[in-house]
């Protein structure tokens, strides 16, 4: 086709110049006429073959490299295949042979996957002694309690994402804890064309519940999670599963999903159910009130079988749960930025409330508990690097039966809370220094905590701030 164009062009080039040049030609002798058809065939023979040597260039880059999906959005890879069932079902030809060539099947980065590394380290310092931490009333996963004293590496992690085709995208997180040994905290694939506002993701990841849930260590809004997180979710939810989302059309944010965990995480064990221990369903929903005002809500419902869970308490020892527990979240957040200019200023409010109950057997004997939680928090920047937080969190664990008095399960009458205060300051949007005292009242025995942590992003890493 552009051979074609190219050709008709050069015709009207052709007919132009001899139409202008006849009155010229027309007293000249027949031999110079034949000399100026020679040379207009070689400027032809010559426009021709830069053409074919152009043509050939191109085909080899395309067959070189396949066609690139872009790996910002899933609509953008969405847009660069036609879906199943629409009209253009034809495959792509080459326009220099007119012959079709296959389809690409991966995108330009799915050989080269973007790398990302985010270190963290501490200080914490611990009137108390870290290992005999305690929430009185509630029996406490394994990554609920605060780390060791003095100098440690915190979480830290690598990630490696790319989109896979256009259909799917790939992601797998390997976190080191304090001593160096590493686990895969997440590894799942999810889906990024499916119509009608449904994304899929399978494998190894956070659950979408309550606010904080989902996000990794490195974007917590405090150096450590609230009460309620520790006590009731062992810190945060996270299996192996799937997930299914949808995305409301309507004019403002309404997204449902729901999930369902093998059941080996915290608050289940076991994997209770043939491996299908837990599940879990949410509404997300928020919206602006104006230009410097926006909001965000959360319900949320999770619901874990356990079959033999095993807990350690510093002063009970080892020990085990089998049954059901079942928990809501209700979760509100209210973030201000003058103008919508988060750069200068911005707060963010947010709270959640816990409430659930917890039914089975508690080390041989019948334990059926209601128990709660809440936590209140602000996070104020007020100048640019630099914010400030409060934060105050409350537990209930509420009656035991006279059988379980003493154990893990008795509160002794406390209800355990604690209260926190943070300063950060942020040398770039890949940096950051925080420090933050907690009076931690979370058992009988009341203590002081201090934290100072620094956070290094470095490598291709979506936004997570604000």
């Amino acid at each position: 086709m552009k051979r074609a164009v190219s050709r008709l062009g050069l015709c009207a080039a052709v007919a132009a110049i001899s139409l202008t040049a006849l009155p010229a030609q027309a007293a000249e002798p027949a031999p110079d006429l034949a000399t100026l058809q020679q040379e207009i065939a070689q400027m032809r023979a010559d426009y021709e073959a830069r053409i074919s040597a152009l043509e050939a260039k191109l085909a080899q880059a395309q067959a070189a490299a396949p066609a690139a999906v872009p790996t910002d959005t899933a609509d953008a890879s969405a847009d660069a295949t036609p879906p199943a069932g629409s009209e253009d079902q034809s495959p792509p030809v080459d326009e220099a042979s007119a012959e079709p060539v296959a389809a690409p099947t991966a995108n330009g980065n799915a050989q080269n996957p973007g790398v990302s590394v985010v270190l963290n380290g501490n200080y914490f310092a611990d009137s108390r002694d870290p290992a005999a931490s305690r929430i009185a009333g509630f029996p406490l996963g394994d990554e609920a309690g605060p780390p060791v004293r003095g100098f440690s590496l915190a979480e830290s992690e690598i990630t490696l994402a790319a989109n896979v085709d256009p259909y799917m995208s790939a992601n797998l997180t390997v976190s080191f804890d304090g001593q160096g040994a590493a686990d895969v905290e997440e590894a799942y694939i999810q889906s990024t064309a499916l119509p009608g506002g449904f994304t899929l993701k399978g494998g190894r990841f956070f659950s979408g519940i309550g606010y904080l849930n989902e996000r990794h260590a490195h974007n917590w809004s405090f150096i450590d999670m609230p009460l309620p997180y520790r006590a009731l979710l062992g810190g945060q939810l996270g299996d192996d599963g799937v997930q299914i989302r949808w995305l409301a059309p309507v004019g403002m944010f309404l997204e449902f999903g729901a999930e369902a965990y093998r059941g080996d995480s915290f608050p289940a064990g076991g994997a209770a159910s043939r491996g299908a221990g837990t599940q879990t369903v949410f509404v997300h929903t928020g919206g602006d009130f104006n230009d410097s005002w926006s909001w965000l809500g959360a319900l949320s419902y999770v619901r874990a079988k356990s079959d033999g869970r095993e807990t350690f308490d510093p002063i009970n020892g080892l020990d085990s749960f089998t049954g059901d527990t079942k928990l809501g979240i209700v979760s509100g957040v209210l973030k201000w930025a003058p103008g919508g200019n988060v750069v200068q200023r911005n707060l963010v409010l947010s709270g959640e409330y816990f409430f659930g109950n917890e039914k089975g057997q508690f080390n041989g004997l019948n334990a059926d508990l209601d128990r709660s939680g809440w936590y209140a928090q602000a996070v104020y920047q007020f100048r640019p690097r630099w914010s400030a937080g409060l934060r105050y969190s409350r537990m209930s664990a509420g009656d035991v039966p006279f059988a379980l008095a003493g154990s893990t399960l008795d509160d002794l009458g406390h209800n355990a809370w604690n209260a926190s205060a943070l300063v950060e300051y942020d040398s770039s949007e890949f940096g950051r220094f925080r420090l933050e005292y907690t009076r931690d009242e979370g058992d009988l025995n009341a203590g002081d905590q201090l934290w100072l942590q620094y956070t290094v992003v470095y490598g291709p890493h979506g936004a997570h701030r604000y």
